[in-house]
């Protein structure tokens, strides 16, 4: 049991379910340039980054990305999102026990703000964090701490006092890089690169949102 003066959220993967297609539109467009890989070798390399930085790294390892390549990816992607995403099974009951218990939340992701008002917007639920933050648009992405730093800052929390929810090491880094407790949302099974990324980084792992209100001490689902 972790106890937590405030819970900070990553947003895809942990609050939106949107890694699937967002990862299938990446792998369709790599392999259409040059650079096919699977869903393993995708997640080891580049998940967790943002569109610039995977374009970076595809065009490093080979793939021949047109001019206007990133701005063409959001495009789609945004469509893509706004056509409808569900949410992570499970993610407003545990919003409603941090209520319940008068804990606050903050959001703090490497997707854009644009991105995170298509998606939390459709459910309504964008209004219900302290605060929605990218650190792609703090000009400083994850593992940089600065999005979690400014995210315990919303919540008036120091950042010893707080919980950091995330799926991938580029979060969990970011989350343990600003001095906070980092738990590890593992919704697809324990045999994946990225959740080996999270192990190697000593984070403790879970697989069903329904267990977090117990592993934060508020009582299980």
């Amino acid at each position: 049991m972790i106890r937590s003066e405030a819970v900070l959220f990553d947003c895809d993967g942990v609050v939106v379910d949107s890694e699937g297609p967002t990862l299938a539109l990446f792998l369709q467009d790599l392999a259409r340039y040059g650079l096919p890989l699977s869903l393993e070798e995708f997640e080891a390399n580049f998940l967790g980054g943002t569109v610039e930085l995977v374009g970076r790294r595809a065009r490093e390892a080979g793939a021949r990305l047109p001019e206007g390549w990133v701005a063409d990816f959001y495009q789609r992607m945004y469509a893509m999102l706004a056509a409808g995403v569900p949410l992570v099974p499970g993610i407003l009951d545990v919003l409603d026990r941090l209520d319940g218990a008068g804990i606050p939340y903050a959001m703090g992701s490497n997707g854009s703000l644009e991105k995170m008002r298509i998606t939390l917007g459709q459910h309504g639920i964008e209004g219900r964090f302290r605060a929605v933050l990218s650190g792609q648009g703090m000009g400083a992405p994850k593992p940089a701490p600065d999005v979690y730093l400014a995210a315990a800052r919303a919540c008036g929390v120091d950042p010893a006092g707080c919980v950091v929810i995330e799926d991938s090491a580029q979060g969990a880094r970011a989350g343990l890089a600003a001095g906070m407790r980092v738990l590890g949302f593992a919704a697809h099974g324990s045999e994946t690169a990225t959740v080996r990324s999270l192990m190697a980084l000593g984070v403790p792992l879970f697989h069903r949102m329904e267990a977090l209100p117990g592993l934060l001490g508020i009582g299980a689902l």
